[in-house]
């Protein structure tokens, strides 16, 4: 078995991953095997990358032949009990249904399985969080070679882990330190890219991490019909910044990024809508006035000129500023009709002197555009 440790060249990530944990407590992994299923295959180096020393060090446990698997495992098991969070590329996925089955393989009790009771890990998987933007950022897959070629970081490297598996079986007869170079160089490079991808995390923390809207103003033009139209320009700050510029649409409104700020368009509604009160039994509609009354009040109302009221015809009119909303978030909500899904509210005073109410709508919004822009 060899283990090998070596300083890397670069120092800090351009993403905080305080927001993550302190970097003591960060352990990146990638193994590399085989073949897919643990029990016909073989797991022959499992690339560690820590903070130690001030500086971030990649820890390298390689099997020379096949009896070496358990101890490579074992090493590298002793070192996680000084971790709290493990962040992977897809390992959800491949690297640790692989590592816990050759956990129960081999007897050992593993820190990332699925039973609760042996979990003492967290873990963050780099994969799983950008694959939710992979339509939005007009990526053509998700692997990790595709996003490093998105943030435009290159590889020495030339090949993949199916393309090892010869190499490795060739390494373990003969110990040619040529292979054993292509086999440490891959998984060492798999190791450097996913630090370099942590900044694509940030287009998750826009979901994640509170941000700040630190202007709001309201615009008025003429739509492509002639129609005078309205909207709401918010202007955001983000904690983390954007690597390369986001742009998303959906329902009308309007997303872009940049660095650590953003703009936000919000198409807002200026007339009549209807509020529909939801106990309608207890009201009368009034067909001359088109509204609804209590019937506390309405008794006064002659016969003639009220009938008990409907779902669909039990409202009020109101003509005011609204905006639009995906679920309920700001209430009284005012509808077109009673059989419209659309949902709105009043844009009040108040809320026009709140930038914490627009950061909160802010937050809905680019939540409705995220979930819009996946399908």
């Amino acid at each position: 078995m060899k283990i090998i440790k070596k300083a890397m060249g670069f120092q800090d990530s351009s993403y905080p991953l305080e927001h993550i944990d302190e970097l003591s407590n960060i352990l990146f992994v990638d193994i590399e095997t085989t073949g897919f299923a643990a029990k016909s295959s073989y797991l022959y180096l499992i690339g560690c990358l820590c903070y130690e020393e001030g500086c971030w060090q990649l820890i390298q446990f390689l099997a020379e032949d096949y009896i070496e698997e358990p101890f490579i495992l074992q090493e590298f098991l002793v070192l996680c009990k000084n971790y709290h969070t493990l962040i992977h590329y897809n390992g959800n996925n491949f690297d640790l249904p692989y590592l816990r089955q050759k956990c129960e393989q081999f007897g050992l009790k593993t820190p990332f399985g699925e039973n609760a009771e042996s979990e003492t890990m967290n873990g963050i998987d780099i994969y799983k969080r950008i694959s939710s933007f992979k339509n939005i950022l007009h990526l053509e897959n998700c692997k990790q070679k595709t996003l490093e070629g998105f943030l435009g970081i290159s590889r020495e490297d030339k090949y993949n882990g199916g393309e090892l598996i010869s190499i490795y079986h060739e390494y373990a007869k003969t110990k040619n330190p040529e292979l054993l170079e292509l086999l440490l160089l891959h998984n060492s490079e798999d190791m450097q890219g996913m630090f370099s991808l942590l900044p694509v995390l940030s287009y998750m923390d826009i979901l994640l991490i509170p941000f700040r809207v630190v202007k709001v103003q309201a615009n008025h033009y003429d739509n492509l019909s002639g129609s005078r139209s309205y909207e709401v320009l918010m202007k955001i700050k983000f904690h983390t910044a954007f690597p390369k510029p986001i742009a998303i649409h959906g329902n009308g409104c309007h997303f872009s990024g940049e660095g650590k700020e953003g703009y936000l368009k919000v198409p807002c509604l200026k007339g009549e809508l209807k509020y529909f009160y939801s106990n309608y039994k207890e009201y009368y509609y009034l067909p001359m006035e088109d509204t609804a009354l209590h019937k506390s009040v309405a008794t006064f109302v002659a016969k003639d000129f009220r009938r008990q009221a409907s779902a669909s015809d039990c409202y009020t009119k109101k003509e005011s500023t609204y905006l639009p909303e995906w679920d309920t978030l700001f209430t009284p909500i005012f509808k077109k009709s009673y059989q419209d899904n659309d949902l709105f509210f009043e844009l009040t005073e108040e809320m026009k002197r709140s930038p914490e109410e627009f950061t909160k709508y802010a937050l809905h919004v680019l939540d409705m555009l995220v979930h819009e822009g996946k399908k």
